[in-house]
């Protein structure tokens, strides 16, 4: 079994069409969406749920009104200032609130509550092209590492019980704490960036990024035709860091058609010249990563 997780460095260059394009290609594969701050690979692939669960991280503080003696001790130890005064009663903002308990700890009457945090849930779904574990963070809720280090954990249990060949993960954009829960471990990572200069500046950080954690990293380029000079630079650059270099997709107005059909390009059209790259790309990947026997 080989875990492949498909990576960006930025938001916005067609991360989340090529791994449902992926995991239209792949046999036998469970996937995972680990992309929880903005999951949308559900758009493309309509999972069933089948099971749902909470996701319960860290503690929220709670002020009990008639316990509360409005002494004010909970306002000048927080430091993150989410303690107020409203009308003469002192609140605990669940936006500013980190979960840190000093509040609890120093309260002189003990009137402070510290109950788990409701973050969110995650799922364990079918779709037509495999098993899928993928999730929701909150709204305004945090710890969405520790949330993709879950999806990551049990995609590899339900892969482990269905015997798959591939794990295939569309992870967060960026190089921050999503995307190192997203990498550390996996077999390869797929980078799609785009031919800008910031694509260019944040595929060159997430390189660094993978080499730190020894994965190794394929690359290809979407929308590679808008800027051809850059899309050179990204290719040399990619080989100059111990990348792979997998090929160019053009900029393909089917991508965003396919989308609006709930499909991948792959489903969508067999004539674009994006379909056929993918599978040129999907086989070199099937090559160079072949699940264990």
């Amino acid at each position: 079994m080989k875990e492949l997780v498909i990576v960006s460095g930025k938001g916005g260059t067609g991360k989340t069409s090529v791994t449902a394009a992926l995991a239209t290609l792949a046999q036998n594969c469970v996937l995972a969406d680990c992309d929880v701050d903005a999951a949308d690979l559900h758009l493309i692939l309509k999972p069933t749920i089948e099971k749902s669960t909470d996701f319960i991280s860290g503690h929220e503080a709670i002020i009990r009104q008639d316990d509360c003696t409005q002494c004010g001790t909970c306002v000048e130890v927080c430091r993150f200032n989410a303690i107020d005064c409203i009308d003469g009663k002192y609140t605990v903002s669940p936006f500013g609130c980190e979960g840190c308990g000093v509040c609890v700890a120093m309260c002189p009457a003990k009137a402070i509550d510290f109950p788990d945090s409701d973050c969110g849930k995650w799922y364990q779904s079918s779709t037509r092209c495999g098993a899928m574990i993928h999730a929701a963070l909150g709204i305004a809720a945090e710890n969405s590492g520790k949330l993709v280090s879950l999806v990551r954990s049990e995609a590899r249990k339900l892969a482990k019980e269905l015997n798959a060949d591939w794990i295939i993960v569309d992870g967060p954009p960026g190089i921050g704490c999503p995307v190192i829960a997203s990498i550390g471990g996996a077999d390869a990572l797929l980078a799609v960036t785009e031919p800008s200069l910031s694509g260019k500046h944040d595929l060159g950080r997430l390189m660094q990024l993978a080499k730190h954690f020894k994965v190794p990293v394929y690359v290809c380029i979407n929308k590679s035709d808008i800027n051809p000079e850059i899309s050179r630079e990204i290719e040399h650059i990619t080989g100059t860091q111990g990348g792979r270099f997998l090929g160019c997709l053009p900029y393909d107005s089917d991508f965003t058609q396919a989308q609006i059909a709930g499909k991948s390009i792959i489903e969508f059209t067999s004539k674009s010249p994006s379909t056929n790259t993918l599978r040129d790309i999907w086989i070199t990947l099937e090559q160079h990563l072949q699940p264990d026997e």
